[in-house]
């Protein structure tokens, strides 16, 4: 669930209204809702009561230094797959002891950078990358904490761009090397096994594939206890969010209203599935939510600049572009669209493309969709929008990144400016 609805005839995040919003700070602006991160976070800790358990956070998800504060406050840990991730982290006051470190391409500054910080573990993608560690850790006269990442060589059944667990992806040793993998990572002096990692993909909505891999893999998490004490196994992330119906699913009565084996995944029914086979490994389980935390806690405000009707179609040209919210150009990413202003009973639905202004054909939000009618000048939200998100965005076409919003109750807080053109200038011109 989350805390967007319309009050009034308006949307709005917990207690404010988005129309003010948009009208005090400018488009395109994304806006975050502090008690949907709160509740996401504590929720799915809740579901994992009873195990051993840390949650960390994925931080590539949504990085603001203001959501990371609040999920550091929160006592959550985080999963980190850079060097400036982890200064992030250190910034807003998160633990680099609580800190796993992912990614197949780590560097040498990066490396030494984590191991003075003291992170709790590298999760290494390839057993080169375990003999590079060794030697930076070596170089330092120092011990760096390692786990594998094994792939499970599970179908996700998700889009392939966010499938990790098969053994066609880049990521991870394949599952019939990684005791091998182990043995020969044992030998090395400058490394402690810590841990094992694995993670099968992104916004999985079925629980099957989570069965499947905490079935095939915790065997081999108690076998590599035994020979090398290792104390943790990390299951990774991937638990999926409502993108349709997203603005519905925020109310505990749409959940309601469909039987349990009806419902999207939760994190109820996640931990029910896998708890099972984790619970008696002695243990500690690590879970690594990024798009399930923040997600549906934020939206992306835009206003609609022009209608332009032509033969085979309508396109609403709004502020927003691709460079902004990437997911439907990069992968087909769907985003509800709503306008800010409450739909009424009288309201006309028509089929359109919402369309950014990107000298690119595949700057869109939506095609072909029938949406209700809005018209130049009004504003319009694009939900789901807290990860993978502003985190995604760019500088293309010299266009400056939005401003990032928070609302907690009540308030709304500026956590990022907009950036203006004189900032991304500024560099350059200072180098003529």
């Amino acid at each position: 669930m989350h805390s967007f609805h319309y009050l009034n005839g308006s949307l709005h995040c917990e207690d404010v209204n988005l129309q003010q919003i948009a009208e005090e700070h400018g488009t395109p602006s994304y806006v975050y809702s502090t008690a949907t991160l709160r509740d996401n976070y504590t929720r799915l800790d809740q579901a994992l009561e009873g195990l051993d358990h840390g949650v960390e956070y994925a931080v590539k998800a949504n990085s603001n230094l203001s959501v990371l504060k609040l999920l550091a406050e929160l006592g959550s840990g985080f999963d980190i797959v850079s060097g400036g991730e982890l200064q992030r982290v250190i910034a807003a006051g998160g633990d680099p002891a609580k800190c796993t470190f992912a990614g197949v391409g780590k560097t040498r500054p990066e490396i030494e950078y984590a191991i003075r910080q003291g992170i709790y573990c590298f999760n290494a993608e390839s057993e080169a990358e375990v003999t590079f560690i060794d030697q930076v850790a070596g170089d330092l006269g120092l011990i760096a904490p390692v786990a594998l990442r094994v792939n499970p060589n599970v179908d996700a059944k998700t889009h392939k761009y966010i499938s990790t667990g098969k053994s066609e992806n880049k990521f991870g040793v394949d599952f019939e090397s990684i005791e091998a993998a182990y043995e020969r990572a044992s030998k090395l002096e400058n490394i402690t096994l810590r841990g094992l990692q694995m993670h099968i993909g992104s916004q999985l909505t079925d629980v099957k594939p989570f069965i499947e891999a905490a079935e095939k893999v915790a065997p081999l998490a108690a076998k590599l206890k035994e020979l090398y004490d290792i104390e943790f196994f990390s299951v990774g992330g991937g638990v999926g969010i409502v993108y349709s119906p997203a603005l519905a699913s925020g109310t505990a009565e749409w959940w309601e209203s469909h039987t349990e084996e009806a419902r999207p995944l939760t994190p109820e029914k996640y931990a029910a599935g896998v708890i099972p086979f984790l619970k008696d490994l002695g243990l500690k389980i690590l879970v690594e939510p990024g798009r399930y935390i923040a997600g549906n806690a934020g939206v992306l405000l835009t206003e609609c600049l022009y209608e332009k009707k032509g033969a085979a179609k309508t396109f609403k040209i709004v502020d927003a572009g691709m460079n902004d919210l990437i997911r439907p150009a990069l992968y087909e990413g769907h985003h509800e669209i709503v306008p800010i202003k409450e739909p009424t009973k009288v309201t006309a639905h028509i089929p359109m493309d919402v369309v950014g202004p990107i000298c690119e054909t595949g700057d869109f939000f939506c095609q072909n969709r029938d949406l209700p009618d809005f018209a130049e000048g009004e504003y319009i939200a694009l939900l789901s929008a807290g990860a993978y998100g502003f985190v995604m965005a760019s500088n293309y076409n010299t266009r400056g990144l939005p401003a990032e919003i928070l609302i907690d109750g009540a308030s709304s807080k500026v956590i990022r400016p907009r950036q203006t053109v004189e900032d991304i200038l500024a560099a350059e011109i200072a180098n003529l």
